[in-house]
């Protein structure tokens, strides 16, 4: 089997991994990008807060992407990595699940988190649409509306109070939680409802939404819901080549995004599961430049080893 060598392999083809492809790419470094093809953002129509970008669909901005690192030479492979072994001295090898090797210096880790939904009937349908999570992302577009935060999960309450900016009609649905006495200052504070009771239905009908069944049987109509789901990070290759988590399964890293394991950074929702696309994107950029500054280094000490003959390109 032929592996392919590369100066700096990235798994994950989001906002933020295109990005890092984009910067490395540009800086004459060979780069390839492994992506499974499942984005976090997939059921939304829409993106939000993008400078110039507002409103686009989210499979259009990777498509946009994608033709740009392939104009620098990015090699993009659509495929997941099964398993990734080695370091930086001798080099890393990623497998992917087809059984292609990819050999490189340096890797980038851009492969997000996965948002593990409430188990309640009709969330999944419901989920980008009406089941919403970023009030930045959405909420302009549902503002003034009937709206509610389904409770349940820590931080609920705080997540109330910033949907409140959206809409003076909000309900907290309390869903089997109970509230302190502060929690409930705040809310009526902000003329913000609380409906006890267990959320055991979301009411999808196609494209329409009906709103939450309660576990009495009761019906209370909202335009959109939203929450606070639990952010699972997808960790495995990072720990699989050396790098720890904390208690919440996130990767340990510096300010500039480098794990434990020297020639591994992470980027985008990895890092910060509420980073917005655009958040994503220029974390990336500047992890992008720190891996290109660290290969420059090992170049150098390379060519003080072994000095490059006159006018050869050092570096992949």
């Amino acid at each position: 089997m032929t592996r392919e060598l590369f100066g700096t392999a990235i798994v994950g083809g989001g906002a933020a991994g295109l990005s890092a492809a984009l910067v490395l790419a540009r800086s004459r470094r060979s780069v390839v990008l492994l992506d499974a093809g499942a984005p976090r953002n997939a059921p939304a129509a829409h993106i939000h807060g993008f400078l110039s970008r507002d409103g686009f669909p989210p499979s259009r901005l990777l498509e946009i992407g994608r033709e740009e690192i392939a104009s620098y030479g990015v090699r993009l492979i659509p495929h997941p990595v099964g398993s990734a072994t080695g370091d930086a001295e001798d080099g890393f090898v990623l497998t992917t699940e087809e059984g292609s090797e990819i050999s490189a210096r340096r890797i980038i880790l851009a492969t997000g988190v996965e948002d593990v939904l409430p188990d309640i009937p009709g969330a999944r349908e419901a989920w980008g649409r009406f089941l919403l999570h970023c009030p930045y992302c959405h909420g302009y577009e549902v503002g003034d509306r009937a709206l509610g935060v389904l409770g349940g999960a820590p931080g609920a309450v705080r997540h109330a109070l910033l949907v409140r900016q959206w809409s003076p009609d909000l309900t907290f649905f309390t869903n089997g939680s109970v509230l302190t006495e502060e929690d409930e200052h705040q809310l009526r504070a902000r003329d913000i409802r609380m409906q006890d009771g267990r959320v055991t239905e979301l009411l999808v009908d196609g494209e329409r939404f009906g709103g939450v069944r309660l576990d009495s049987g009761d019906a209370v109509p909202v335009d959109a819901l939203f929450l606070r789901p639990d952010s699972r990070p997808r960790t495995e290759l990072v720990v699989a080549l050396g790098g720890g988590v904390d208690g919440a399964g996130f990767v340990h890293v510096d300010g500039s995004g480098r794990t434990a394991v020297p020639g591994v950074w992470v980027t985008g929702n990895l890092v910060n599961p509420r980073a917005q696309v655009i958040t994503a994107a220029g974390h990336a950029n500047a992890v992008a430049m720190d891996v290109n500054a660290d290969l420059v280094d090992e170049d150098v000490r390379g060519a003080r080893r072994m000095p490059a003959l006159s006018g050869e390109a050092v570096g992949a």
